[in-house]
C-alpha cells in the first residue's frame, strides 16, 4: 500500500457510493483508506430512503484519531450534511495545514434526495474551499456554488475560474451532466485551463462515479503523481470500472465494478 488517505464523508448502505466506494477506491489503486463517517444513509439502487447525521464532535473525533495516529497524505472530503459538521472538519483541517484536500461538495444524490442543507453551501465556501487542493464539482453542483447557468463548455471554463478565484483551489468541473456523446471534464488549476475529453459509456452502472473519481485523484495525490496524472488515471480507473460492471439491484442506476484493476 502507497499513500494514506482519509475519507471523510456519508456511508451508502448499498455500497456504490460514499464511503464504501471511496475505500474501495483507494484500495483498487493501490492506497491506504481511513474513514471519518460524517452520516449514515440507508440507501440502494431505488433512491436514499432515510439519512442520520452524525454529531459534529464526533466527525472530528474520527478525523483526529486517525491523523494523530496513523496520519494521511490527502484527506478527500464527501458528503458533510449541514453547517455544524462542516465548521467542525474546518477546524480539524485548520490544525493540520499541510495535508492536501481534495473537496467533492456532495450536494445530491443520484436519486435525487438532498444530501447537504442548503444552507450549509455558504459555510462550504468559506471554511473548506478555500484551503482546498482540488474541488471537483459536477455540473449542477457548480452551478449552486457559483449562482451561475452552464449550458457549454465555456461555461464550465468560466464557472471554475469563479470557483477557483484568485488564491482558491484548483476546480474540475465535470461533465457528465452535459449533453452528447464527447464527455468533457474541465480543469482550471492558477491560469491553465486543461480538457479531458472521453466517449459517453451508455450504462446504468453510474452510481458513485463522482465519489470514486474524487477518491482515485485523491490516492494519486497521496502517492506522488501530479494533478494531470492524477486525473487522467482516476478517469481510465472509473471507464473501466463502469465498463466491466455487472447489472445489480432493479433501479435506474446501480454500482460501478470497484474491484477493476488497471494493470
Amino acid at each position: 500500500m502507497r499513500g494514506r488517505v482519509l475519507i471523510v464523508a456519508g456511508s451508502d448502505s448499498g455500497g456504490g457510493a460514499g464511503i464504501q466506494a471511496d475505500i474501495k477506491t483507494v484500495t483498487a489503486l493501490g492506497g491506504y483508506a481511513a474513514t471519518a463517517v460524517s452520516a449514515l444513509t440507508a440507501q440502494n439502487t431505488l433512491g436514499v430512503q432515510e439519512i442520520m447525521r452524525v454529531p459534529p464532535a464526533f466527525v472530528a473525533r474520527q478525523m483526529r484519531s486517525v491523523l494523530d495516529d496513523i496520519g494521511a497524505d490527502v484527506i478527500k472530503l464527501g458528503m458533510l450534511p449541514n453547517s455544524d459538521v462542516i465548521s467542525a472538519v474546518g477546524d480539524v483541517l485548520a490544525a493540520f495545514p499541510s495535508i492536501p484536500v481534495v473537496l467533492d461538495p456532495v450536494m445530491v444524490a443520484s436519486s435525487g434526495a438532498a444530501l447537504m442543507m442548503p444552507e450549509a453551501r455558504e459555510t462550504l465556501k468559506s471554511r473548506l474551499m478555500p484551503s482546498a487542493a482540488l474541488l471537483t464539482p459536477n455540473i449542477p453542483e457548480a452551478a449552486l456554488l457559483s449562482g451561475r447557468d452552464i449550458r457549454t463548455i465555456d461555461d464550465m471554463v468560466e464557472v471554475g475560474r469563479a470557483l477557483s478565484g484568485a488564491d482558491g483551489p484548483a476546480v474540475l468541473v465535470k461533465g457528465g451532466h452535459m449533453s452528447g456523446d464527447v464527455l468533457v471534464d474541465v480543469l482550471v488549476e492558477d491560469e491553465t485551463v486543461e480538457f479531458f475529453e472521453g466517449q459517453r459509456i451508455q450504462s446504468r452502472a453510474t452510481h458513485g462515479t463522482g465519489c470514486s473519481l474524487a477518491s482515485a485523484i485523491a490516492t494519486g495525490l497521496a502517492q506522488g503523481m501530479a494533478m494531470r496524472d492524477a486525473i487522467e488515471r482516476a478517469r481510465r480507473y472509473v471507464r473501466a470500472a463502469i465498463q466491466t460492471a455487472s447489472p445489480m439491484g432493479n433501479g435506474v442506476v446501480g454500482p460501478m465494478n470497484h474491484g477493476v484493476s488497471l494493470s
